[in-house]
This record gives C-alpha cells, structure tokens and sequence, in this order.
C-alpha cells in the first residue's frame, strides 16, 4: 500500500508540473493540438512509473485523417492514461464537469479543448453534445466512455443515448474500443495500483449513416456488442506475433 501511496503522490506531482505546461501553451496558435501532445507524454510517463505495459491490437482500424468517434468500455482511471498513450490520432474528449473543477487539471483539460458534459442537466448535456458535433464538422475526433461510468472488471454496462445522438447528427463512423485488465491495474474507488499488462483493441468502424434518431438503439446494440465480442476473444487471447508497440506522439 505505501507503494501504492507513492506512486499516486508522484502521479498528481506529475500531472500538475504536465497541467501547467499545457494552460501555457493554450496561448500559441494550434494550442489544442500542441496539449494533446502534452497529454500524450504525460499518459506515458504515468504508465511507466506504474510498470504498466501496453498491447495495442487493430490500429489499422483507425481512421487516419478523417473525423470519428471513438467508444470504449471503462473499468478504470487509467483507460484515461492508455487512450491517450496508445490510440494514435489526435482527438477531444467528452468527460464529466467534475474533473473541469479540478485545479490547474481542470483549466488544461479546457486549454486542450475538451468538452464538459452536465449529466444531471439534459438541456446543458444536449448543449455539450452539440458543441461536439461542431467540434467534429471541423474535422476533430471525439473519444468516451459510453458506459457514463467505471464498471467492475469484465462488466460492460449498458449505454449513455446521448453520444449516439452526436454520432447521428454528426454523420461520422463510431470506433470500438475494448480495454482489457485495467480494472486489475487499478480498481473502481481504490489508491492501490498494480504492475501488470493492458490490452486495447480497436474494433471496425461502424458506419451511422444508415441510423436516424429512431433508430439509435440499434445502433447502440451493434457497437455494444462489438466491445463485448472483442473484449471476450482478446482477454483469453495470446499472439505470439504481436508486440508491444510503443505509440508515437501525436
């Protein structure tokens, strides 16, 4: 546990010194960019300290230089840490406005352009959204978590409507995204942090154009059931021909 208790002081030193660094550079032109590479860095630091290692699977199923909405299951906090690390395209996420109060943190996350989301609001929630479908027509990727919160390890929850509402409106393709044992690493409201392995598996894109607003529970059955299909065959598979692969700055 003491451990655990130094890793977690020298994680927030960290991220205060990255935090810092990114409102910084918030007044240089393409800031935005410029902090997502700050987050990258940072989210590989984190790793490292925490000897977690990292086995990105189906990064061909990126969508290089086109817009997109990346979803994927959550059992921890550090699925923050191994999207950024390891998914490796720029892209803003849509996160909850208790992490925008944070200090410092809360001040890069909006540097960096991320969008805040009112859960217990629904006309400000819709406003988030549709500020994200804007976000997204100038060629931004979005990322989330679906699921609104971490679940246990193996359990996927059922899905928040609203981020396919954005997916609809905004027209571009959802890509699934199964992290898998990072609920091992670091379980739901505890400190104590584990050495260990991570897969992320991204899935094929899912395309939205066929799905209208009615149909939006169709669409969330057929990418839930994509993490779940490739959560389940990842987490018992082992390739021999696949290594860790060390993601670039993007």
């Amino acid at each position: 546990m003491v451990h655990s208790v130094l890793l977690v002081t020298l994680g927030v030193a960290i991220t205060a010194f990255m935090s810092f660094w990114s409102v910084v550079f918030s007044v240089f032109p393409d800031a935005d960019n410029k902090i997502h590479k700050v987050a990258n860095i940072w989210a590989k630091i984190l790793l490292s300290i925490c000897n977690t290692k990292v086995k990105l699977i189906g990064q061909e199923n990126i969508l290089l230089g086109k817009p997109q909405i990346l979803m994927a299951n959550h059992q921890s906090d550090f699925d923050i840490l191994i999207s950024l690390a390891y998914i490796p395209i720029q892209f803003r996420w849509i996160a909850k406005k208790e992490l925008f109060s944070i200090p410092v943190f809360g001040a890069a996350m909006r540097s960096a352009g991320y969008i805040e989301i009112d859960r217990s609001n629904r006309e400000k929630a819709m406003q988030s959204l549709d500020e994200a479908a804007l976000r997204i027509r100038r060629g931004k990727s979005i990322m989330t978590f679906p699921e609104g919160t971490r679940s246990h390890e193996g359990e996927i929850k059922s899905f928040k409507q609203g981020i396919f509402y954005l997916a609809i409106k905004s027209g571009v393709p959802i890509v699934p995204v199964s992290i898998i044992g990072s609920g091992r690493i670091m379980q739901k409201r505890s400190l104590r942090i584990k050495p260990g392995r991570i897969k992320i598996v991204i899935g094929k894109p899912v395309e939205v154009k066929n799905f209208d607003i009615e149909k939006r529970h169709e669409l969330i059955e057929i990418v839930r059931n994509e993490i779940i299909k490739n959560y389940n065959y990842w987490q018992e598979t082992e390739e021999p021909d696949i290594k860790d692969i060390k993601s670039e700055t993007v």
